[in-house]
């Protein structure tokens, strides 16, 4: 399949992008230096979510994770579940 993606024009607040953060150190329980780098990616393709998180997690290996929500919608729960899954 050829997925084709680009940045979403509506960015998330600072406050919003902090507090989703703060739950991914206290949801995988690291050291808050491992930079955190989230990015809005919007899907032009069919059955593909119209915008999700990416979630990258600067330690090595990288770690990456994807939430079907831009970042003003994401909860604790949804991050605490998607941990949960992937560990």
């Amino acid at each position: 399949m050829n997925f084709s993606f680009s940045r979403q024009t509506q960015k998330a607040n600072t406050e919003q992008t902090r507090q989703v953060k703060k739950w991914i150190y206290q949801a995988l329980k690291i050291d808050e230096e491992i930079p955190i780098s989230l990015s809005q990616l919007q899907c032009h393709e069919p059955d593909c979510p119209p915008l999700e998180t990416v979630i990258a997690v600067m330690k090595n290996p990288v770690e990456q994770y994807k939430i079907h929500k831009p970042i003003a919608e994401i909860e604790y729960t949804d991050i605490a579940e998607l941990i949960k899954e992937t560990h």
